[in-house]
């Protein structure tokens, strides 16, 4: 096992992975701004000329369907990571509106993101269908651009992209991060509680969870392996699991956890709602029937 200083130094010889970070603060409700247009970088003052240099433009991948009441609280907490300080690079952010009936695409096309429409009602298509829009609107080799994905149900923390750029910068292939649940009923406190404490301890250093809403890889490890595949649910971890087993340098980290929301009405299948609907069926909540059921034994 490689070892590497704070906040993800250098990785060591591919296939290995250093310990990690502190423990993700669950519980609580983040703050929410207005989304505006993206704009430019701010003044840069950080990692050497070289590092800088390593990765030349960064995209955020954001799926969504029917998600007008949730994506602009995304979308603004997108737009103040990409003005963080340390981040020298321009951020595109690419929304992928699939199968939207509502007014996901205006109001993503008004914050100055790029959108793109399809109706596959499929996260894995959704997903590559934006990554491909991503690849398309960057004029550099592939090894110099950096993948980030998160959903329109998230909050992204202030330097989540900075800490993106600077692990790519480093030489990581992929970097793997955590969610904490965002709101949610206050008769889901004991339970989110509960899930907080068995989420933390899962897997100890080398955290087992994979999430597209905190997901980041550099555009030419993510070609090599084939992409997200067109997968209704658990594409986030066939691809991590193709990365790793490829022999690419992923980073699992606990550090700046991006909050997820605890709706218990998801839009996607197997994911972090529908696990939290199955447990708050199980422990007797009202209100959860007819949500849907967790596929596989992913922690969430």
């Amino acid at each position: 096992m490689s070892i590497r200083p704070p906040e993800g130094g250098p990785p060591g010889p591919a296939g290995e992975h250093g310990p990690y970070g502190g423990r993700a603060e669950h519980g609580g409700r983040a703050g929410y701004g207005t989304p505006t247009s993206y704009g430019g970088p701010a003044s840069y003052g950080g990692p050497s000329p070289r590092a800088a240099r390593a990765i030349a433009a960064l995209v955020v991948v954001v799926p969504a369907h029917d998600e007008e009441v949730l994506l602009p609280h995304a979308l603004a907490a997108l737009r103040r990571a990409a003005r963080h300080p340390a981040l020298p690079v321009r951020v595109r952010v690419v929304v992928v509106a699939d199968a939207c009936a509502d007014g996901t695409a205006a109001l993503a096309r008004a914050a100055g993101a790029h959108v793109v429409r399809i109706d596959a009602r499929n996260p894995g298509r959704a997903r590559a269908a934006g990554v491909a829009a991503a690849l398309g609107l960057c004029a550099g080799p592939p090894e110099r651009v950096w993948l980030s994905s998160t959903d329109a149900d998230s909050v992204v923390p202030a330097n989540w992209l900075a800490k993106q750029w600077r692990w790519g910068a480093r030489g990581w292939d992929a970097v793997v991060g955590t969610v904490r649940p965002l709101g949610g009923d206050p008769a889901l406190a004991g339970l989110l509680h509960r899930e907080a404490v068995r989420y933390r301890e899962a897997g100890g250093a080398r955290h087992p969870h994979v999430h597209g809403a905190n997901l980041g890889v550099r555009a030419d490890a993510y070609l090599g392996v084939g992409g997200f595949p067109p997968l209704a649910t658990g594409e986030d971890r066939a691809l991590v699991h193709a990365l790793e087993a490829g022999g690419h340098r992923v980073l699992r980290t606990r550090r700046w956890p991006v909050a997820t929301s605890a709706r218990l009405h998801p839009r996607a299948s197997g994911g972090y709602g529908a696990r939290l609907a199955r447990l708050a069926r199980l422990t007797g909540v009202e209100g959860v029937e007819g949500t849907e059921e967790v596929c596989g034994t992913e922690p969430v």
